[in-house]
């Protein structure tokens, strides 16, 4: 059986407090759009891999490409735990200064985060607000990440639809 791009032989290290969260292992690779009143709409392609150590939670990262262009755009990476069986969190580090705390709750295949703290540099852009929702359909992942950020309201910012990608 797959599960995101990693058999379930591979999960053998999957620690039993994030088996809720087993179904967004694995390798995902697709594309997103970018919209937000403060810039102009572009398209991206995404790479998100997660991974399991044998530790009681899941490591994440993530990169993104200019669609097209191959531009570098984006990266970050964090840990995803479970506190309960229908509860997550997750945490996330951005090379632009901006780190994230998040609370949520798991309904079948999908999660649903929102920030609890949004911490960032002197330098970095002002982020208020975040919230992710995740859900996969078998080997399709789709995401909608919203945020308040800049002045702006809270908001739709990114939103993409991601393929397991199997070796």
């Amino acid at each position: 059986m797959i599960v995101g791009a990693v058999t379930l032989g591979a999960m053998a290290d999957l620690h039993a407090d994030v088996a809720p969260l087993a179904f967004l292992v694995g390798i995902w690779e697709g594309a997103g759009v970018g919209i937000y009143p403060t810039i102009e709409s572009f398209e991206y392609e995404e790479h998100i891999e997660i991974t399991v150590p044998p530790k009681p939670f899941l490591m994440y990262t993530q990169r993104t490409r200019r669609a097209g262009t191959n531009e570098p755009l984006h990266m970050e990476t964090g840990y995803l735990r479970c506190p309960t069986p229908t509860t997550a969190e997750l945490i996330i580090a951005q090379p632009t200064g901006i780190a994230e705390v998040h609370s949520g709750t798991i309904e079948g295949t999908s999660v649903h985060f929102a920030s609890t703290s949004v911490a960032r540099t002197l330098t970095a852009k002002v982020v208020d607000t975040v919230e992710r929702i995740l859900t996969v359909d078998g080997n399709v992942l789709r995401y909608e990440l919203f945020m308040g950020a800049v002045g702006e309201p809270h908001q739709i910012h990114l939103k993409a639809e991601l393929k397991t990608v199997l070796a």
